[in-house]
């Protein structure tokens, strides 16, 4: 059985001040050409469909496209809540929906009644398990403590416990939305931390012949059983070295795994981070070949620079994040903020402030407004106890 596996689409999702819709509509463009030429058996989506819980109007319109592609070309598709998606809105008509092979799992109570499929070689049961909020469902699962490794143990539990009911030989599948220990993080995942422990191990999945994971972005094998397939488009620039792709997945007669194939999604625009002072990043000739990326750029200059932004986007037209770190910037020594300020006048830490932000000390006409605001405001508050 051939599977694609694919993840974390987040429609809806802007990067930086970008516009992403119309590369999340190529993407879907992409998944539904690759679905029809390499004659895929069944469709996986293991999560964060949606970029917020209530997503713009345009990215439903986008999703409910992708549906009707998808059902008329006849491939099942099961499809899970993630961190991201609100699990309730996401699975309204489910239930209708299934009819037309499209196969939401959004309710944890589901967990273990799998959408069922065959091959030549026999059935293949494919489990959702959609993020798992353990606070909420510890109960339910009758989980141990609150915690992801124990929820999504207690979920597990009930899968096996389903596998062993069906026919000696049925292949498995999990759709599951967690962290897993071992996984590479971006900075574009929301953050899953509970208890202080955010990761599972990925032996919570043993006993199924795969587990296609969503929630990191970057497209990882834990284990040649456990994937994450990744987003479909750069989130962050932390992603900048991703190569972004989907899963393609054949399952063999025994549950083996016969093949997994990267399948590359499209780019709507390559992303670069850049480092060091702006007239260096400005006259070096060895970054030509970034300027027709997304960049983001951090400056070394000792003392910032005049304009920075507007200059850089004259060699760089699609630079969007920029960021300094001053050389030779003297590291926090680890006191408390009390300490530091302590024994220190206003217009002390007044200048301190102005040569943090901007990398270098104020000037002498500089001191004198900032000695001019505060003897304002001293005046200001001295009038005002007098007429108390």
């Amino acid at each position: 059985m051939r599977i694609l596996h694919t993840s974390d689409w987040h429609l809806g999702r802007a990067f930086h001040r970008v516009n992403l819709l119309g590369a999340q509509a190529a993407f879907v463009d992409h998944l539904v050409e690759t679905v029809r030429t390499r004659e895929v058996d069944a469709v996986l989506v293991a999560g964060d469909v949606y970029d917020r819980a209530v997503p713009p109007l345009a990215a439903v319109e986008l999703y409910d496209r992708a549906l009707h592609r998808l059902a008329d070309l006849g491939v099942p598709t099961v499809m899970i809540s993630g961190n991201h998606d609100s699990a309730r809105r996401l699975g309204v008509g489910a239930g209708l929906i299934d009819r037309a092979g499209i196969h939401l799992r959004t309710d944890p109570d589901g967990c273990a009644d799998p959408v069922v499929l065959a091959d030549v070689h026999g059935e293949v049961a494919l489990y959702g398990l959609p993020y798992l909020e353990p606070a909420l469902v510890k109960d339910r699962f009758g989980a141990g403590r609150v915690s992801h490794e124990a929820v999504l143990g207690a979920a597990m539990d009930r899968i096996r416990a389903d596998l062993a009911t069906r026919p000696p030989g049925t292949r498995s599948v999990v759709l599951a939305h967690a962290f897993v220990t071992g996984g590479q993080a971006s900075d574009s995942e929301r953050d899953i931390t509970v208890g202080g422990v955010e990761a599972v191990p990925a032996a919570v999945f043993d006993g199924v012949d795969y587990a296609a994971l969503g929630h990191l972005h970057g497209c990882q094998t834990i284990n040649e059983r456990v994937r994450y397939s990744g987003s479909p488009l750069a989130y962050s620039f932390s992603e900048a070295d991703h190569r972004k792709t989907m899963w393609l997945v054949e399952l063999g007669a025994q549950g083996e795994i016969a093949g997994a194939e990267r399948i590359d999604t499209p780019v709507p625009r390559a992303l670069a981070r850049l480092r060091g002072p702006l007239e260096d990043l400005l006259d070096d000739p060895a970054l030509a070949g970034y300027e027709d990326r997304w960049v983001e750029a951090t400056l070394t200059d000792p003392v910032r620079p005049d304009d920075p932004m507007a200059r850089l986007a004259a060699r760089f037209p699609h630079v969007l994040s920029l960021a300094f770190d001053p050389e030779g910037r003297e590291e926090d020594s680890g006191a408390s903020y009390a300490q530091r300020l302590k024994g220190r006048s206003d217009q002390e830490i007044a200048e301190d402030f102005v040569a943090h932000v901007r990398g270098g000390a104020p000037s002498e006409a500089e001191r004198a407004v900032l000695q001019g605001a505060f003897d304002d405001v001293r005046t200001d508050a001295t009038r005002q106890e007098t007429l108390r």
